[in-house]
């Protein structure tokens, strides 16, 4: 080691000197000997549902490892309560889902953050970056939450928190550079880490080869089954996965929206006109609270300001259902002095994710989903969703762009003499039908229980002939099914987890992986309540007992869920 000596004249005296050159010596070593500068530690915790924050999580990792930080990722299920008394900097990566909570493996961190026994957190430096969609009246709250808690216990926030919406690769950019920069380094170009092939950024024009109505002609119900081809694309996938699909909006609507705004439909914006560009390019139906704020500045309503300002959420929620951006144009009109003006408004129009219905082991070069078409009337308008009517619509001119979106988290087990146990109501039997496809396929010898529901047997029972064949068979070991129309009272798939609940309960005792797919903000919330009941009632537990059961089921995951 080389001996630091600072010079006589420094105004020390003797013996601060001494300590001075001691100290110095020790502390500049390893640069002196042309070690590597040791990074500073950081730890990157994520909470996600379907795998984005994870992903975002490893990427921001790789980024850091390159400009001289030294990450340590870990999955909020999985990150030790008691090591936040000796963390210096944390970074929370979080999606929130459902009426605003967060995802599974962030619920016990959640409820521990927001306990009494969370311990001071003076000593944390800490960023969070909050995923969400601003289309939902709780937009990013999950990350919001973590961000409020970590104040109140005396945490301080490196920079301010980032709320990212469905098209977050700017934010992303400019907040990962923000953080880095806090630690003297600079972001490494990270182009290079982009995936080659089908991504996100970089969609495959796919063609519709089947689509059909899985619902009787009778039913109120609409449910397409839509097979799209994917060969020649290189594209591959996995039971549990999800498909991205772009759609473009419906051309009646645009025209409208066109001329009640007045604008020429032919004015070139770049190089598009303005009906291609609100056709292909933006969000021109859901109504998100930003824009309403940015609409209620420029209309001059109090009214609509009125309304976003509440601390009640009601009144701005029974306003906003049902309506899109063209009633607010109707009903509060705005001379836009340009066409930029206000496209500048709206959002861009993001891909749709559908749970994959189909196993590759079973249908090559293809890809199916279920989707349920959303019609419905509000204010005296037809309404339609954006990408189930671009299906079961527009199917014959329709060339989809689509890319897979990986979900690691919902996979069948890999045990495949595990049982299997399935719950998804509606359209959320997508994934299982993939799931049984796939476990045949392989010859998987665990047992398999699917628990399905919809409002009528005769009219609803999606994939009926699949389903019963596959139970006769002995291949689908139980199907315990819930038309909640069909009888005076209504009966739910939730109603019959309870009614079977000691033979539910062996099959969790014998190693049983427990799935849900389906709505989050309703059938999520009542089938994970069902769960607790039947787990307190035949394994003889109290409550406390039973969340602490469900809890190492997620921690082994062993209960999965797909909700939305």
């Amino acid at each position: 080691m080389k001996q630091i000596i600072l010079p006589n004249e420094a105004p020390f005296s003797p013996e601060q000197r001494e300590w001075l050159n001691g100290y110095l010596s020790a502390l500049l070593a390893p640069y002196d000997e042309g070690d590597k500068v040791p990074g500073i530690p950081v730890t990157i915790a994520w909470g996600s549902q379907t795998g984005i924050s994870e992903s975002l999580a490893k990427k921001f990792s790789k980024l850091a490892a390159k400009s001289g930080v030294a990450p340590t990722v870990v999955d909020l299920a999985k990150l030790d309560h008691s090591s936040l008394s000796d963390l210096e900097r944390l970074i929370i990566i979080t999606s929130t889902y459902g009426d605003g909570e967060a995802p599974d493996n962030a619920q016990a961190f959640y409820d521990y953050l927001h306990s009494d026994e969370a311990p001071s957190m003076e000593h944390l430096s800490y960023s969070v970056l909050s995923l969400g969609d601003s289309s939902y009246p709780d937009f990013c709250q999950c990350g919001i939450d973590f961000d409020k808690r970590l104040g109140e216990l005396g945490a301080k926030p490196l920079i301010p928190r980032v709320d990212m919406d469905v098209e977050y690769d700017d934010d992303y950019a400019s907040w990962s550079s923000d953080i880095l920069a806090l630690f003297g380094s600079v972001a490494a170009d990270d182009e290079s880490e982009e995936e080659a092939g089908v991504t996100k950024k970089n969609p495959y024009t796919a063609l519709i080869s089947n689509l059909y109505n899985l619902n009787d002609k009778e039913s109120e119900r609409e449910t397409s089954h839509v097979e799209i081809s994917l060969e020649g694309s290189g594209i591959s996938y996995e039971a549990g996965d999800a498909l991205g699909v772009y759609p473009v909006n419906d051309a009646e609507l645009v025209e409208s929206l066109i001329s009640e705004l007045g604008f020429d439909a032919e004015e070139a914006i770049g190089d598009k006109t303005l009906r291609a560009v609100l056709t292909e390019n933006y969000e021109i139906r859901n109504i998100t609270l930003p824009i309403v704020k940015a609409w209620a500045e420029k209309a001059g309503s109090d009214e609509l300001k009125s309304l976003t300002e509440a601390e009640d959420r009601g009144p701005l929620n029974d306003y906003l259902w049902g309506r899109e951006i063209i009633d607010l144009v109707k009903e509060y009109p705005i001379g836009f002095e340009s066409v930029e003006d206000f496209i500048q408004l709206l959002k861009p129009l993001a891909a749709r994710l559908y749970s994959i219905a189909s196993s590759p082991k079973v249908h090559q070069d293809e890809v199916h989903l279920t989707v349920g078409v959303v019609k419905y009337e509000s204010n005296g308008v037809a309404r339609k969703g954006v990408c189930s009517t671009y299906f079961s619509e527009r199917a014959e001119i329709a060339s989809p762009r689509v890319f897979v979106h990986e979900n690691k988290a919902f996979r069948p087990p890999v045990d495949p003499d595990a049982p299997m146990i399935m719950v998804g109501p509606g359209t959320g039997v997508a994934p299982f039908r993939a799931f049984l496809e796939e476990r045949e396929a392989t010859g998987a010898k665990g047992e398999n229980w699917l628990f399905f529901g919809n409002p009528y047997e005769k009219l609803d029972f999606l994939y009926r002939e699949q389903l019963e064949g596959l139970s006769e068979d002995g291949y689908l070991h139980k199907l315990s099914l819930a038309f909640s129309r069909d009888q005076d009272e209504k009966i739910y798939v939730q109603d019959r987890m309870i009614e079977e609940g000691e033979d539910l309960y062996q099959w969790l005792e014998n190693n049983g992986h427990f799935y849900v797919c389906g709505d989050a903000s309703r059938m999520a919330k009542d089938v994970d309540a069902a769960l607790h009941k039947v787990i307190e009632e035949h394994g003889r537990m109290s409550s406390e007992e039973a969340v602490a059961y469900v809890n190492e089921m997620k921690s082994a995951k062993r209960y999965c869920r797909d909700v939305y």
